[in-house]
């Protein structure tokens, strides 16, 4: 049992056509018990309802309690949403790491963007990473138990000294001993080294990959894969902080060093197991390379993220027409770390005729970066931009599209009112640039923009 309290689990949402929705559930009913076991979080939401016969305690939106028997197949859904994973709270973080984005954001801000994850749970069920510094025996035992796997973990480094160091912590020393346990059990993880300049790259960094790579065992490998990631800095990092920014020279060096152990790693264990993020080729003023990236297993780490948007263009544009029956022009927000990457896409949509696309690449003056990912612009970076631009094109653009990889999705709000990192919402930098803006997903939204009129963009005032 959680050490943290746990409430019940607020629905949110009750899809239709459901069992749930046929037993009269409501959003905002919340579910107290299954079977007399309280779940605390959708990890035991899952496993309890797979059973064929169930018994909820409800509570509903009224404060009245409700008892509710059903009988349904097994594993079969139930239908509800609720309004978090984690129905006995958050488990945080209790590492100093120096390079922590949380740490690197200015105050002031909205309270979730200072909430330091490293809950084993949302590993399992999102992909997000932890350290394993913070886990109680009881909490060991319910993962083996459960058999919750992959996870993700932010190892950094192997050697013990190193590693304390960059986290702070001394349990942090205790990450060998961490892998064998997960090799003991069967159990798998997907790695994440962050390359802080001076502290974990040079031989530190080629300790770490060939031990992580000792336990990707044939026959039951712990440790799936390895994604090497640059560190990244803002101006608002602590000071005295010890590390230094990645430079183009850093950046070409442990793309050699790491191609190297690529290359042994495919000869000796059949499988790259090792892979760069996509920012090490854009730091280092190249584009990445046409790898196999095999199953992507670091996708979230951003590696092969600019390839797969390639190849996700290359497939649709396929089915781009000859021509629009109406002239339409669009500035595309990127971030100035794929300018380049992404030149040939903009070649190709403006070869539709009546089509024009503009690419804007940025950098983050709110972060204090030269070189940015798209994920990381705000909108004051929108603000100081491209102002004087959409004040010189006045009356001659349809609006800006902007990736929805900048913001902060909210399925109950409509995308104007979607927030960057820096809580301006996509409508106040909107009616700020007197601009209209459509928020886009992915390359399938790109094109859907850049081919269908808004029926009603905002007018442009003098």
């Amino acid at each position: 049992m959680s050490a943290l309290a746990i409430r019940p689990a607020l629905v949110t949402r009750v899809r239709p056509n459901s069992i749930a929705a046929e037993l009269g559930f409501e959003p905002g009913d919340r579910l107290v018990a299954i079977n007399d076991q309280p779940p605390r979080d959708l990890i035991d939401y899952q496993f309890l309802c797979a059973d064929e016969l169930l018994t909820l305690a409800v509570l509903d939106a009224q404060g009245q309690t409700h008892q509710v028997e059903l009988e349904k197949d097994a594993d079969e859904d139930l239908g509800l949403e609720f309004e978090t994973a984690l129905f006995d709270g958050l488990i945080q973080c209790n590492n100093r790491c120096p390079f922590c984005f949380i740490d690197q954001q200015p105050p002031g801000k909205r309270d979730t963007l200072y909430l330091k994850d490293d809950d084993y749970r949302l590993s399992f069920l999102y992909g997000s990473y932890l350290t394993l510094t913070n886990l109680s025996q009881s909490e060991w035992d319910r993962i083996a138990q459960l058999r919750l796997s992959p996870l993700y973990v932010s190892v950094h480094a192997t050697e013990a000294p190193v590693r304390s160091r960059l986290l702070k912590n001394p349990r942090a020393g205790q990450i060998l001993e961490h892998l064998q346990w997960f090799q003991t059990q069967r159990l798998q993880i997907h790695a994440q080294v962050v390359v802080c300049p001076e502290i974990n790259d040079g031989d530190h960094l080629q300790q770490t990959l060939m031990d992580l790579a000792h336990f990707h065992q044939p026959d039951s490998p712990a440790v799936l894969s390895a994604a090497v990631v640059p560190v990244g800095l803002t101006r608002f990092r602590p000071q005295a902080d010890a590390l230094i920014p990645v430079t183009p020279a850093k950046a070409r060096e442990v793309i050699a060093q790491v191609q190297a152990l690529q290359a042994q790693f495919r000869d000796q264990l059949g499988t790259t197991f090792a892979w760069l993020a996509d920012e090490w080729f854009l730091i280092a003023g190249t584009t990445p390379p046409p790898t196999d990236y095999e199953d992507y297993p670091q996708i979230g780490n951003g590696v092969g993220s600019i390839r797969q948007f390639l190849n996700d263009f290359d497939a649709a544009a396929t089915a781009l027409p000859p021509a629009l029956p109406r002239p339409r022009r669009y500035l595309w927000v990127v971030g100035n770390a794929v300018e380049q990457a992404f030149q040939p896409i903009v070649s190709r949509l403006n070869q539709v005729e009546g089509l024009s696309i503009e690419m804007a690449a940025l950098n983050s003056d709110y972060w204090g970066q030269a070189i940015t990912v798209t994920g990381l612009l705000t909108g004051h970076d929108l603000l100081l931009h491209l102002g004087d631009r959409l004040r010189d094109d006045r009356g001659r653009s349809d609006g800006l599209l902007l990736p929805s990889i900048m913001l902060k999705p909210q399925p109950s709000l409509p995308p104007q009112q979607w927030l960057f990192l820096d809580d301006m919402s996509v409508d106040q930098v909107s009616q700020a640039l007197n601009c209209p803006i459509q928020v886009v997903e992915g390359v399938e939204g790109l094109i859907q923009a850049c081919l269908t009129h808004n029926p009603e963009p905002r007018p442009i005032h003098s």
